[in-house]
C-alpha cells in the first residue's frame, strides 16, 4: 500500500470519527411537530397509579392532541390507555381505582367514555350535543357529575314574510342581547349558561341538576355522602357586570336546591372536599378592584360555616391546591418566574417547599404553567427545565421528586439547544431587582459578536421563567442572542410589584426592559447595532411603546398587540372587565389617561422599520388594533408591513404551523434589517 494510500485511509478514519462526534444539530422549525410532552396527571385515590395526558403534534392535520398513558406511580413503568389521532383528556379515577372516566371526541363530538382496567374494556355512556367538562364521580362510583353549555331558547325581535318556494334569501339575522356575547377562541357565542349534570356511569340519560341564568364554574365536589355537590357560582342578577364575582354553593342532589357557603366580595371557586369530607378547601381572593391580586388558599368548616385563610403569609398567588389527606394540601404557586410545589399544613398554614420545576407544559414562549394533583399521601406535577418541555414526576412520602418519563429523550437528545442562562439586575427608575434569561445561540462563542432579540411577555400579569420554549430556541438556532425579561407588573414577585402598574400600563416598564438590554450588552459578545424587538399581547403593546420611544432597535414585530386602549376597551371580548380594572374609568370618562398610555400616541415619534402580527380571528385584541397601527405607521412612510394569519385567535401557536409562521416571518424581517459587518469583525 502507497504512503498516499495510507495518508487518504488516514484521512478517512479521521474524517469518519470527527462524524461521530460531530455537534447535534440545532432546534429546526419541522422539530416543533416532533415534540411530545405531559399533561394533567392524575393520581389514582391510594396513589400508587397515575393518568396523564401525553400531548403531541397531529402533523397532517396540524392540530394538538392527546392520549392517555397510564404509570406506575413508584416504578414509572407505562403503558398507553388510549391511542390515535383524536384527543383524550380530563381523566378521573373511580373511587374504587377500577375505572377511569373521560373525554374523547366521537364523530366530532365530544362525549364521556369509561374505561375498566382489569378487561381493558371501554364504554361510551352519553350521547351529548354540548361537549362535558370537568368529571366527578360520586362517592359510591355509581354516577359522573360534569358541568355543560345549556343554549338559552330566545325569540328574533321581529319575523320576516314567508320567503317563496325555491328563493335563496339571505340567513336570517342574529339577536345579541346579552353582555358577553363573543370569545377569543370561541367566536359568537350562543346565548346559554354553564351548569351541572349527573349521569350514572354505566350510561343513561343525563340529568340537569342547576338551572337558571348563572354559570357554574370549574369543577364541583361531591358531599361525603353523595347527597350533594359543591360548586362555584355567580347567581348575581348583573353578573356579567362582575367578571370577577362567585361564590361557593352545596346542591341537594335530590332537589336540586342551592345553599350559600360564602359571602364575600370576590371570587370563591375550585372547591376540594377533604378525605374526611369535613372541610372545602378553595381558592379566592377580596376583590378591592386592583389590576391584579394574589388569589388565596382557604379552608371552609362545613359543620360550622366558618372559613380561615391558610395562605396569607405567602406574598403569591395560588394556581391550584388539593388535599394530601386529612392534615395537609398540596398548592402550586409562582416565585421569581419558577413554579413552586409546596405542602401546607392545615393547623397552622405553615408551608414547605417540595419542589421548583413544575413546568412545561404552556408550548410555545416559556411561561409559566403546568399542572398538579395529590391523593393517597403523593403527588404528581409537571416537571420540565429550561431544555425540556413537560415530564412527569411525583412526590412521595420523603418529600423528594421522582421524574417517572422521558419523554424528550427522542428528540431533544438529538439536538444541540441554545444554553438558558439567568440574569439579575437594577431597575434604573428605582433600583428594583429585575430577573430575567439570556438564551445563547447553541454554537456561542463568546469572542465572537450576536445580534440581540428582546422577547418581551404578554399579559401583562404573567410570567416568563427558565422554562422550555420553542420559540426562544429557534431564534437561538438562527444566530441571535434572545433576551427575556419580567418588567414591574409581571407576576411571581408578589403583589406589590405586579401592581406597579396599575392604572400606569404601560409605564417604568420600558425603563426595566431597556435596563435589561443594557445589561446584556454589557457582558460582551453583543452587536450593539443589530437590537431588535419583538412580543404579544401586552408584548406587542410594549414594543409598539418602545419604537415610539427609542430609535436603538434596527427592526421590531409587533404581534397582536393593544394600540389604543379606547378602541380596545369597547372591542375586546373581555370588555366588562378592563375598564374596571386596569383603567382608571370608562373611556368616555378619562379619554386623556387612555390616550395616554395607548402606544398611538406615540406613532408619530416611530422611524424603526416594524413588521405587525396578528390573526384575524383575535378578539382578545382584535384586528382593529393592528390595522390602526399599519396604516399610521404607512401614513407615516414607516418602512412597515402586516402578517394576518389566516383564523388564528389570540392564541396563535394552537396551530403548530400558526406558531411556525410567527418566529419565522419575525426571523425574516429581522433579517431584512439586519446589518451585516464585515466577517473578521466576528460577525456570526
Amino acid at each position: 500500500m502507497s504512503v498516499r494510500t495510507l495518508a487518504t485511509a488516514a484521512l478517512l478514519v479521521a474524517a469518519l470519527a470527527a462524524g461521530a462526534h460531530a455537534a447535534a444539530p440545532p432546534f429546526a422549525p419541522i422539530d416543533v411537530f416532533a415534540l411530545q410532552w405531559a399533561d394533567n396527571p392524575v393520581l389514582s385515590p391510594d396513589g400508587r397509579k397515575l393518568v396523564y395526558e401525553r400531548q403531541f403534534f397531529d402533523t397532517m392535520k396540524d392540530v394538538r392532541r392527546s392520549n392517555l398513558w397510564l404509570v406506575d406511580s413508584a416504578t414509572g413503568a407505562a403503558q398507553p390507555l388510549t391511542t390515535g389521532s383524536v384527543s383524550d383528556g380530563q381523566a378521573a379515577w373511580s373511587p374504587d381505582a377500577t375505572r377511569i372516566a373521560y373525554v374523547s371526541s366521537d364523530e366530532g363530538k365530544a362525549q364521556i367514555f369509561v374505561r375498566w382496567l382489569s378487561s381493558g374494556a371501554t364504554a361510551r355512556i352519553t350521547q351529548l350535543e354540548r361537549g362535558p367538562s370537568n368529571l366527578a364521580w360520586s362517592p359510591d362510583g355509581r354516577q359522573l357529575a360534569y358541568t355543560a353549555f345549556v343554549p338559552s331558547e330566545g325569540k328574533p325581535l321581529a319575523t320576516l314574510p314567508a320567503a317563496p318556494k325555491g328563493a335563496e334569501w339571505a340567513p336570517p339575522v342574529t339577536l345579541i342581547e346579552h353582555t358577553v356575547y363573543r370569545a377569543d377562541g370561541a367566536g359568537y357565542l350562543d346565548p346559554g349558561f354553564t351548569h351541572v349534570f349527573v349521569v350514572d356511569a354505566d350510561g343513561g340519560a343525563p340529568r340537569q341538576l342547576t338551572r337558571g341564568e348563572f354559570n357554574v364554574f370549574g369543577a364541583p365536589a361531591w358531599s361525603s355522602d353523595g347527597a350533594s355537590l359543591y360548586l362555584s357560582a355567580n347567581k348575581d342578577a348583573d353578573g356579567d357586570f362582575e367578571p370577577l364575582e362567585s361564590e361557593l354553593y352545596r346542591v341537594a342532589l335530590a332537589t336540586g336546591d342551592l345553599t350559600r357557603l360564602t359571602t364575600r366580595v370576590g371570587p370563591d371557586q375550585s372547591p376540594r372536599l377533604s378525605p374526611d369530607g369535613k372541610r372545602l378547601a378553595y381558592l379566592g381572593f377580596d376583590d378591592h378592584g386592583l389590576s391584579y391580586a394574589n388569589t388565596r388558599l382557604y379552608v371552609l368548616e362545613l359543620a360550622s360555616g366558618k372559613a380561615r385563610g391558610l395562605s396569607e403569609a405567602l406574598d403569591a398567588g395560588i394556581n391550584s391546591a388539593e388535599w394530601i389527606d386529612d392534615r395537609s394540601i398540596a398548592i402550586a404557586y409562582d416565585r421569581r418566574g419558577a413554579t413552586h410545589v409546596a405542602k401546607v399544613a392545615l393547623a397552622n398554614g405553615r408551608s414547605t417547599t417540595l419542589a421548583e420545576d413544575l413546568s412545561g407544559t404552556g408550548i410555545g414562549r416559556p411561561y409559566t404553567g403546568g399542572a398538579m394533583s395529590a391523593s393517597g399521601g403523593r403527588i404528581a406535577y409537571t416537571q420540565g427545565t429550561p431544555l425540556r418541555p413537560a415530564d412527569v414526576a411525583v412526590i412521595g412520602s420523603d418529600g423528594k421528586p421522582k421524574r417517572l418519563t422521558d419523554l424528550g429523550h427522542g428528540l431533544l437528545d438529538q439536538r444541540t439547544l441554545g444554553r438558558v442562562e439567568e440574569i439579575n439586575f437594577p431597575s434604573s427608575f428605582d433600583q428594583r431587582q429585575i430577573q430575567g434569561w439570556v438564551v445563547y445561540p447553541p454554537d456561542f462563542d463568546a469572542a465572537r459578536r450576536y445580534p440581540l432579540l428582546l422577547e418581551i411577555h404578554g399579559g401583562p400579569f404573567a410570567a416568563y421563567g427558565p422554562h422550555f420554549a420553542p420559540e426562544t430556541q429557534l431564534y437561538a438556532a438562527q444566530g441571535y442572542v434572545v433576551l427575556y425579561l419580567n418588567p414591574r407588573g409581571s407576576t411571581s414577585y408578589g403583589a406589590e410589584f405586579a401592581n406597579l402598574i396599575h392604572q400606569n400600563y404601560p409605564s417604568e416598564d420600558y425603563n426595566d426592559l431597556m435596563d435589561g438590554v443594557d445589561a446584556v450588552i454589557a457582558r460582551g459578545s453583543i452587536d450593539k447595532d443589530n437590537l431588535f424587538v419583538t412580543g404579544g399581547s401586552g408584548g406587542g403593546l410594549l414594543t409598539a411603546w418602545i419604537v415610539g420611544k427609542t430609535t436603538r432597535f434596527r427592526a421590531a414585530v409587533v404581534a397582536k398587540p393593544v394600540i389604543n386602549w379606547f378602541s380596545h376597551a369597547l372591542t375586546a371580548d373581555g370588555y366588562n372587565y378592563y375598564w374596571r380594572y386596569w383603567h382608571k374609568g370608562l373611556p368616555w370618562e378619562q379619554p386623556d389617561y387612555y390616550f395616554k398610555h395607548s402606544p398611538i400616541s406615540l406613532v408619530g415619534n416611530v422611524v424603526t422599520p416594524t413588521m405587525v402580527i396578528v390573526g384575524d380571528a383575535d378578539m382578545r385584541t382584535p384586528i382593529a388594533e393592528s390595522e390602526q397601527y399599519y396604516q399610521a405607521l404607512r401614513l407615516k412612510r414607516v418602512p412597515s408591513a402586516m402578517v394576518r394569519i389566516p383564523g388564528a385567535s389570540h392564541n396563535i401557536g394552537r396551530r403548530p404551523s400558526q406558531m411556525l409562521a410567527q418566529v419565522l416571518n419575525t426571523a425574516a424581517w429581522f433579517e431584512r434589517y439586519r446589518k451585516r459587518v464585515a466577517a473578521e469583525q466576528g460577525t456570526p
